[in-house]
């Protein structure tokens, strides 16, 4: 099972010859978006992830929160939070939550680094949280098997139900006459989970907001994804309208969770 996730997740790779011509990295992400995403969680700090996680939270608790960003899914915790220890690989990322954390009074322990690579020198934590993270991992039975060590009551997962990038395939067909993947989906991290022993629940909603407020905001982020000139704006704003892609529809977010074995028994 864990064969066929990482075969999947391997043809979403970019081609080479598109790849070359990128002046930014395709896969990047800006430390400034996210913050606007971990403030307006702040601000609304509702939805299945955050129920998942402060249920099984004792007050004072504390949470591991792997490839943190800017504290999206545990910062809005803050009054019950004892401790967070956020993993993140992006030194931008860490230093927005740190600030964050220090003005909700929230003791931060940041761990630099990929996971599962740092597990070995993480500590473990009440409640293990990790949002959007799993579609960037090939290993993901290691993933899973580490999330679940560090967690003393709770593993909760936080994920689009399609690949996160699956937005754009109408315009990589486009553009690029390139056809890509339908897999994986949340469904093969269930399986995976499962395989591994996990009784695994879960619940599916709408994203909590659309993906960009404006064609411009789209047509900006594509050009990166798709390695195009940034001059080519116009023509990606034609071709999204021209192939019904405005408004994008909202993503399905489907959270995740398994008790620990200790916690169980």
């Amino acid at each position: 099972m864990d064969e066929r996730w990482r075969a999947d997740l391997a043809l979403w790779g970019i081609p080479d010859e598109i790849a070359a011509r990128a002046r930014t990295d395709p896969w990047g992400h800006s430390p400034a978006r996210f913050a606007e995403r971990t403030e307006r969680a702040l601000a609304e700090a509702e939805g299945p992830t955050l129920r998942r996680i402060a249920e099984a939270l004792p007050r004072g608790g504390s949470v591991l929160d792997v490839g943190a960003g800017t504290g999206a899914a545990s910062l809005p915790l803050a009054a019950s939070l004892g401790e967070l220890v956020a993993v993140d690989t992006s030194d931008g990322m860490l230093a927005e939550l740190e600030s964050r954390a220090a003005e909700l009074g929230v003791p931060v322990r940041v761990v630099r680094g990929r996971w599962p690579d740092v597990a070995a020198v993480t500590p473990a934590a009440d409640v293990v949280v990790s949002a959007h993270v799993v579609y960037n991992v090939p290993d993901l039975a290691a993933l899973l098997a580490e999330l679940s060590g560090h967690a003393r009551r709770r593993v909760v997962l936080e994920l689009t139900e399609r690949h996160p990038m699956s937005w754009l395939n109408p315009l990589w067909a486009h553009f690029h006459g390139l056809v890509r993947p339908e897999r994986p989906t949340v469904h093969d991290v269930i399986a995976v989970a499962e395989a591994l022993g996990h009784q695994v629940r879960h619940e599916a909603r709408l994203a909590p907001l659309t993906r960009f407020a404006t064609l411009e905001e789209l047509a900006e982020s594509a050009c990166r994804r798709l390695c195009l000139d940034r001059e080519r704006a116009g023509e990606v704003v034609a071709a999204a309208v021209a192939l019904d892609m405005w408004p994008l529809p909202r993503d399905r977010w489907f959270t995740l969770w398994w008790d620990s074995e200790r916690e169980s028994r």
